[in-house]
């Protein structure tokens, strides 16, 4: 008895409703014979296996039909029981291979035998295979006879790569071309063939079939062929497909899995221990691996991805991805993907596969450095919060206020903000300002680490309790010295600040903290001479020239605004990049990030600057900043502690006292009129001639 024949050649379609997946290129090839609008030459391009050739036979069938014009041959005339499956041929449709018949001599011969008549046909038909192996000057011997056929001759080339066929041919050519067919097509077809065949396929087999023929009819009936001669009285198993393609276990993958989500090193190594002593391939396993990280990425991005179809899996598959995907972030995942595919490159022609294996599990387990890493880390540290019961987005909150209760316990708040909640109620209805924010004081703090305003007045209350700003004035200033008219406005800025400034809402609970709690201009012009001396440090030329040429204007907010005497000073700060000094001088005084802005200002008086007036500090603590300054910024409580006690100001220093030759400044190589115009915005005016 004679074997059965393989089948992908028992199962060829013989009409174009029977070719699946290729709907775009059969439809219209149907439409134009039933029109009977056929070209003379047709190019049909796509991957192997896609059914180039068998649309050819088939559109030669409809050709030569005896039923002609038709979108689909008969089946019962001679013509189309000839070029059937299995039929003897005809022959007036010519097959010929270029692999093996593409020089000029058998496009000579061809050209020749190309004028003879149809013997029994309606057409002569050349189906040319492999059409990009045609060498050029074949082409050019076909391209007259392509170009101006006999009313009798059509042309149908077939190649898998159509740019290497010359321009003048794919021009004179209807070019259709064939694409993969996709997965749920094939395997349906594939359950088709089962049924007619009488072989049971596990549908857990299925997907593995599918991935072996990678979108190509031909390659995939191949392997089910291959499966199916070797399949028992239980048909084709899980099992029988996984050995006989060299496919990686999913037992195998999720275990390798899990043990990268538990960071498990021990459980990598023995996997990978498996994978060599069973002799399977090192790169087929990374393959596999790289299969289900995309599957789990998909499964992370579309939660739903197994019920609409996205992910094809079996049941118990799909649980194990669910469980999975679970276990890792967005992160991790895409990192792990980008390290499988970096090293896939790296095992051809590896003479160690084994050791690429172990270096990119390694790679997997230890996380980067770079920017990925980073977020893989905050994902991993989210999810063990979320798992020991606390919300994430609130970790923050929960941990800030925590070095504060010692403070606060020692005097409980309620019962000193009892004034102030009736002043503030009483000044509420003068200007017609809400009230009700006083009492959402005690919340827990959500501000940046260094506005502790709130926090400060809460855990300094016996300074909060004094109904007038002025009770921390006796300590720094002398009874004589203070004037009797300051007593009676003392409780002033308590009632009527919010009659000054009701905009910002920062300052509406304002008198649950006092004065001294924010930061003005006044502040930090009066912490300016120790802003500096840390500047003379970090920097001599900044010092010097905010020392002669500048004082601080203004405070808005993050925005520390300082007027320089002319535009040549404030170019030259701008340019010499001396803002950056200042912010670090600022972060070691007081301890603050703020932006330096740089202005113009003539009538600026930098010696007021840096000898500020002994009365300052009380005067300005008990007096709220004006509305042209900018709200108040919180301070750390040793700045305000500074702020409190007078300080001893030390004179100004001579600049140039402690001048050196080698300071950065001194620039002996350079014109000393570009030295000037560059750091100091000077132009010449005029020359004296000295001799």
């Amino acid at each position: 008895m004679d074997a059965p024949l393989a089948l992908y050649r028992r199962y060829r379609p013989e009409t174009f409703a029977e070719v699946i997946g290729q709907e775009h290129v059969t439809d219209p090839l149907r439409h134009a014979l039933a029109a009977n609008r056929v070209n003379h030459a047709y190019l049909f391009s796509g991957p192997r296996g896609c059914g180039k050739t068998t649309s050819a036979r088939i559109l030669a069938r409809a050709l030569n039909c005896e039923q002609a014009p038709v979108s689909d041959p008969c089946g019962e005339c001679q013509s189309c029981r000839d070029l059937a499956r299995g039929g003897p041929g005809s022959v007036d449709v010519i097959e010929i291979d270029a692999a093996s018949h593409g020089g000029v001599d058998d496009a000579r011969d061809l050209r020749e035998r190309a004028f003879f008549a149809p013997i029994s046909s309606r057409y002569k038909v050349y189906i040319i295979d492999e059409a990009h192996m045609v060498s050029p000057q074949g082409f050019n011997a076909l391209l007259k006879l392509v170009e101006e056929p006999p009313p009798h001759l059509k042309f149908i080339f077939a190649t898998t790569e159509p740019d290497k066929v010359i321009g003048t041919i794919r021009s004179r050519t209807h070019h259709y071309p064939f694409r993969l067919v996709p997965p749920k097509a094939l395997g349906d077809y594939l359950n088709q063939l089962c049924e007619a065949e009488g072989v049971r396929l596990e549908p857990a087999a299925l997907p593995l079939v599918v991935r072996a023929g990678a979108g190509s009819v031909r390659d995939t009936l191949s392997v089910l062929d291959q499966l199916l001669g070797g399949a028992g009285p239980e048909g084709v198993t899980y099992d029988l497909a996984v050995q006989l393609l060299g496919y990686t276990p999913d037992s195998l993958l999720d275990e390798a899995v899990g043990a990268f989500g538990a960071s498990d090193g021990a459980t990598v190594f023995g996997v990978v221990d498996k994978i060599i002593e069973s002799g399977q391939d090192p790169r087929r396993f990374a393959e596999d691996l790289l299969q289900r990280l995309r599957d789990l990425v998909v499964l992370r991005a579309v939660p739903d991805a197994l019920v609409t179809g996205l992910l094809d899996v079996p049941g118990d598959r799909a649980e194990r991805l669910q469980g999975q995907a679970t276990s890792f972030g967005p992160a991790d995942l895409t990192r792990m993907a980008d390290i499988v595919n970096a090293a896939l490159t790296e095992f051809r022609g590896a003479t160690a596969p084994r050791l690429l294996l172990e270096l990119m599990c390694a790679r997997i387990l230890v996380p980067a450095s770079d920017a990925s890493g980073v977020v893989a880390r905050v994902d991993r540290l989210e999810k063990r919060l979320s798992m020991g019961g606390v919300p994430a987005d609130q970790v923050p909150v929960d941990t800030r206020p925590a070095p504060a209760p010692s403070v606060a316990a020692a005097a409980p708040a309620p019962q000193p903000s009892s004034p102030r909640e009736a002043a503030l109620r009483q000044a509420g209805a003068a200007a017609s300002a809400p009230v009700a924010e006083p009492d959402d004081v005690p919340e827990p703090p959500d501000l940046p680490p260094w506005d502790v305003e709130e926090q400060v007045g809460r855990s300094a209350p016996p300074e909060d309790a004094a109904p007038a700003p002025s009770a921390p004035e006796p300590p720094t200033q002398p009874q004589p010295q203070q004037p009797q008219p300051h007593q009676p406005p003392s409780p002033q800025p308590q009632t009527q600040q919010p009659r000054h400034r009701p905009e910002p809402p920062a300052q509406q609970p304002a008198p649950a903290a006092p004065a001294a709690g924010g930061m003005g201009v006044a502040d930090v012009r009066r912490l300016w001479p120790e802003v500096l001396e840390v500047i003379k440090g970090l920097r001599r030329f900044t010092w010097i020239m905010l020392s002669q040429n500048a004082q601080v204007q203004a405070l808005d907010g993050q925005t520390l605004t300082i007027a320089l005497v002319n535009a040549g000073a404030r170019d030259s700060f701008v340019a010499s990049g001396s803002a950056e000094y200042v912010q670090q001088a600022l972060q070691q005084v007081i301890g603050v990030q703020w932006r330096i802005e740089a202005i113009v200002d003539p009538s600026v008086d930098p010696r007021a600057a840096s000898t500020p007036q002994p009365s300052a500090p009380a005067a300005q603590q008990a007096a709220p900043a004006p509305s042209g300054q900018g709200r108040g910024v919180g301070a750390p409580e040793a700045v305000r502690q500074a702020m409190r006690e007078p300080g001893s100001v030390a004179p100004p220093e001579d600049p140039d006292l402690a001048a050196h030759p080698d300071d950065p400044v001194v620039d002996q190589g350079a014109d000393p009129e570009q030295l000037l115009s560059r750091e100091l915005g000077a132009r010449v005016i005029d020359e004296i001639d000295h001799g």
